[in-house]
């Protein structure tokens, strides 16, 4: 510390992606003479929601010009993980010495914003007096929009076809503004307007070359119109005018939500976690068992609840976890329940943190009976009940995840999939991770990877919510694997979702730069 001025502080920022080993992201400027510094540097991390992403911020007193540190004063650090900056936007928290005790009354604050041009561009169009290219009938024309690049024009969006149609009208559709223009309003868009046909030698009608900026101008009481012109059938025809009109009703910019944008305004990810008490996962004194736990303390269940939950627990401010287990005799009637509080608390199935599942699990395991059969439906039914409530609010406040555990094969398979096709039209995604060998073939049709799943009347789910992994694939992976493979596809489950419904963060993020 210095005796005769106040501190000249730095602050030097490590991450730690596995292990122990930490490196160095980089360091702010010093700061002369100065107890409260304000840091102007910023650093740019690449954010994966799946992995637990371990960040250290590090305060020195800088004493001489050399970059060793080990020679100036050490102020006190914050260890913390990337997640829970980005859901906290504004993370205060007091500086510990090595020794992990307070460094006197010091904080530190650090603030996040995420570095994206989110913006799309929805567009209406149409078109009149389109080139007729078919001899049995109309044209079945489409569109083409092209983005100007350093080495040509890239495709960055194709509409539908629309049959036997002259003047049509393509459904609104959605261009991030990236893909489009780069961002830039006055950079050339190219359209190119094609008849489709089936053998794939589609026929061009016309082209035509313009800007966002001139079709920003488009209403629907007054489209911008654009002449569609063909240049071979312009050279050989005398007095030729155009191959049609194609007129831009709607070109709108507008903002589209990130996944981050969703958690640093405020919303919170309810994880919720159903354990599968069946008979077949063998009796838990076995060794053989599933549920055994080893005399190191785990087995696959707690393997996964631990993978998955460390990730998650970071995105729900007040750290309580409902957990469940399903298709065991409960105390004291006995009877088989498929919902039942690993905490037998039905009132408050809530567990304080991830450590409060694992210790519920454990304390409930030698007190119910392992029976059958297996039922999703129940779960997922209850953990929709809440996410319907959420529906109810005019934000993005409530996302619901539910981790189910399971060692087989679903008994209520037609159940499950009406409940799984309800649970897509509300904010809810399911994880469903198989322990043991079994045949888990079942599961791998729930998750609609190969198409939509349907219910068995027939009703299509509004989007794929379900990912299902057998745990068997990671038992030699490193730990982080399974988390990084189950948790990848659910920041676009939750932006996509509230997008569709066009639903706000509960508030809007706000950069540092907003912020006095």
């Amino acid at each position: 510390m210095d005796v005769f001025s106040k501190s000249d502080p730095l602050c030097v920022v490590y991450m730690n992606g596995t292990g122990t080993y930490w490196y160095e992201v980089g360091r702010t400027e010093m700061v002369l003479n100065c107890l409260n510094p304000k840091f102007a540097k910023r650093f740019v991390i690449d954010y994966y929601f799946e992995m637990v992403q371990k960040l250290k911020f590090c305060v020195y007193d800088i004493d001489n010009e050399t970059s060793d540190l080990g020679d100036d004063d050490f102020l006190g650090e914050l260890e913390c993980t990337l997640g829970q900056v980005v859901s906290s936007r504004k993370l205060t928290r007091p500086l510990a010495l090595k020794n992990k005790k307070p460094a006197g009354k010091g904080t530190i604050t650090i603030s996040a914003e995420e570095i994206k041009d989110n913006r799309v561009v929805n567009f209406e169009m149409e078109a009149r007096k389109l080139d007729n290219k078919d001899f049995f009938g109309k044209s079945d024309p489409y569109l083409e929009l092209y983005k100007q690049s350093e080495t040509g024009w890239e495709l960055a969006h194709r509409t539908e076809v629309v049959k036997n149609n002259l003047n049509p009208t393509w459904k609104p559709f959605g261009i991030p503004l990236r893909s489009l223009c780069g961002g830039d309003m006055d950079k050339p868009i190219k359209v190119e307007c094609y008849d489709y046909d089936d053998d794939g030698s589609h026929d061009l009608i016309g082209i035509f070359e313009t800007t966002l900026a001139r079709m920003q101008q488009a209403s629907r009481t007054s489209p911008a119109e654009f002449e569609c012109i063909n240049s071979k059938k312009k050279q050989k025809k005398k007095g030729y005018k155009n191959s049609g009109v194609v007129g831009v009703k709607l070109c709108q910019v507008v903002k589209e939500y990130t996944f981050l944008d969703y958690i640093m305004g405020g919303c919170q990810i309810n994880f919720t976690v159903a354990v599968d008490f069946t008979g077949s996962n063998g009796d838990p004194k076995s060794p053989q068992s599933l549920h055994y736990i080893s005399p190191q303390g785990v087995n696959e269940y707690l393997s996964a609840i631990w993978s998955v939950g460390m990730v998650i627990q970071d995105y729900d401010s007040d750290k309580m976890f409902p957990a469940f287990g399903f298709g065991a005799q409960v105390p004291p009637t006995w009877q088989v329940s498929h919902e039942f509080p690993l905490n037998f608390n039905p009132s408050n199935p809530f567990c304080t943190g991830i450590e409060g599942i694992v210790e519920a699990y454990r304390v409930c395991l030698p007190q119910v009976k392992l029976y059958g059969p297996t039922n999703f439906s129940p779960i997922i039914n209850h953990v929709a009940q809440f996410a319907t409530q959420a529906t109810q609010q005019t934000t993005a406040s409530q996302y619901f995840v539910l981790l189910i555990i399971t060692d087989g094969v679903i008994t209520d398979m037609d159940q499950t999939r009406s409940a799984i096709v309800n649970a897509s039209r509300l904010p809810m995604s399911i994880i469903i991770i198989g322990v043991g060998g079994a045949d888990f073939s079942a599961m791998e049709f729930l998750d609609g990877d190969d198409g939509r799943l349907r219910s068995m009347t027939g009703e299509a789910a509004m989007r794929d919510i379900v990912q299902f992994v057998p745990f068997r694939k990671f038992q030699n992976a490193p730990a982080q694997a399974l988390a990084q493979c189950v948790l990848a596809e659910l920041p676009d489950q939750v932006s996509s979702f509230y997008n569709s419904l066009k639903l706000k963060p509960p508030s809007e993020p706000v950069t540092p730069s907003q912020r006095s």
